[in-house]
């Protein structure tokens, strides 16, 4: 019971990282790259942008589908769900 009580809070701690934005960028430029695009060009950009809207409408999803989310700044007065 012990060694996992102390394996515990390692996994946990291991468990919670974080993206930079920049290893996100990094990580979007390699994705539109291996699609075909090349750096610099319009179509670059708008894969990126493409990828961007997608994350976007993802975390909406997210907030929606959160019954403790209430929408907005102000609770049950701005964006997303109103009760």
């Amino acid at each position: 019971m012990r060694p996992i009580l102390l394996v515990l809070p390692v996994l946990l701690v291991a468990g919670c990282t974080t993206v930079t934005p920049e290893t996100r960028r990094a990580a979007d430029e390699a994705r539109c790259a291996d699609y075909g695009f090349r750096r610099g060009t319009d179509a670059f950009a708008a894969c990126l942008q493409r990828i961007d809207l997608a994350r976007q409408v993802d975390r909406r999803a997210r907030l929606y589908d959160d019954p403790f989310y209430v929408g907005g700044v102000v609770p049950g007065g701005g964006y997303g769900r109103v009760w």
